[in-house]
């Protein structure tokens, strides 16, 4: 065999193994389908996402200076065209300037429009480049399942336009608000959400908007699997409020309801009546208050023990009910306890404001 001859082998043989060792690379590198649907999720979505800093300004006692004292930060997302940004109102408690970056990796000053504190949302207004104000596109969490995945994306320690996935752990659960109420049908779910994650979007496979990172449970501080999340039916419900109104205007009786403290030391279950507003809907119902007669003795309220078929055991369960299920003009028929006897009428509900 001639030296050439064994040349043109080894060259052969070298671009042989060159070929394999490239495709091999190219084989290894290949993404599998459901890391592509994600990346594309991503790329889609991050632009709808914001992050949020906000500020407390603080005088100098021993000069006129006024000085920007950071509080932290948040992550939100673009809701509209019209530049508003949805958030968690714990984000912005106590906030005297806000800024708010976007896509485009520049600060916008950001007006407060409107706050929920029982439900810990909030909405910002930007003045933005239209260019860079593309809204999330919104889903629905009625139908949501546990086990199907569920994508985080938000400002966590800082680190802007972080990714996490998971699934959705659990439904139905319940939170209680900055303000001290409930909300329920909460979302549970171990993508990772830590400190900076809150107020950013919770999204499904295919990028639609499903909840709004809220708070982790966690001993630690920092993820522990379980995260919360707002879920996107009560967002949508509550945002256009914030929008036009500045504040939810919720529906109400007319009524003003015996702390469940005193109640329960009566014995009763329900919603019992301490005062009825004379003209509101439970006055017109025919619903009675706590009254005290002449000789000083005290009649107790109607106790309402159901809503719609629904038991209510307590204030709790009657003010829920009403956030979550009724709107202004509804009708409620209700089941009340006069006098050891059950009754039943129908109050058409009201807005009573904050």
């Amino acid at each position: 065999m001639s030296l050439n001859y064994r040349k043109r082998l080894l060259k052969l043989f070298l671009i042989l193994m060159f070929f394999t060792y490239t495709c091999s690379l190219k084989a290894e590198a290949k993404l599998q389908p459901e890391e592509e649907s994600t990346i594309e999720v991503f790329n889609k979505a991050s632009s709808s996402v914001a992050f949020i800093k906000n500020a407390s300004l603080q005088w100098d006692w021993f000069s006129t200076d006024v000085y920007e004292i950071p509080q932290g930060a948040g992550s939100g997302f673009i809701w509209d065209e019209d530049g508003h940004i949805v958030t968690n109102f714990h984000v912005i408690y106590q906030a005297d300037k806000i800024e708010v970056m976007l896509s485009d990796q520049k600060s916008y000053p950001a007006k407060v429009v409107g706050v929920a504190p029982n439900n810990d949302l909030a909405v910002l207004k930007v003045e933005a480049p239209k260019e860079l104000l593309k809204p999330i596109m919104i889903g629905s969490s009625k139908e949501l399942k546990v086990g199907q995945k569920a994508l985080s994306i938000g400002n966590p320690f800082g680190l802007d336009y972080s990714l996490t996935t998971g699934v959705v752990s659990a439904l139905g659960r319940s939170m209680r608000s900055i303000s001290g109420r409930k909300i329920h049908d909460v979302i549970q779910t171990d993508a990772a959400i830590n400190p900076g994650n809150s107020g950013g979007p919770l999204l499904d496979s295919g990028g639609y908007l499903i909840g709004v990172s809220t708070m982790i449970y966690s001993p630690s501080g920092v993820s522990a699997g379980i995260g919360f999340a707002i879920p996107v039916d009560i967002v949508k419900r509550i945002v256009p409020q914030l929008i036009q109104y500045g504040k939810v205007k919720r529906v109400g009786m007319g009524v003003v309801l015996v702390p469940d403290r005193y109640r329960r030391r009566i014995g009763y279950k329900g919603a019992m009546l301490l005062e009825v507003q004379e003209g509101g809907p439970a006055d017109q119902a025919g619903l009675r208050s706590m009254r005290r007669t002449r000789a000083g003795n005290i009649i107790l309220g109607d106790i309402i023990i159901a809503a719609d078929e629904q038991d209510i055991e307590s204030n709790e369960d009657l003010i829920d009910y009403l956030d979550s299920k009724k709107n202004i003009g509804d009708k409620m028929d209700l089941r009340f306890i006069r006098d050891d006897k059950e009754y039943g009428t129908t109050a058409v509900l009201q807005d009573i404001g904050m």
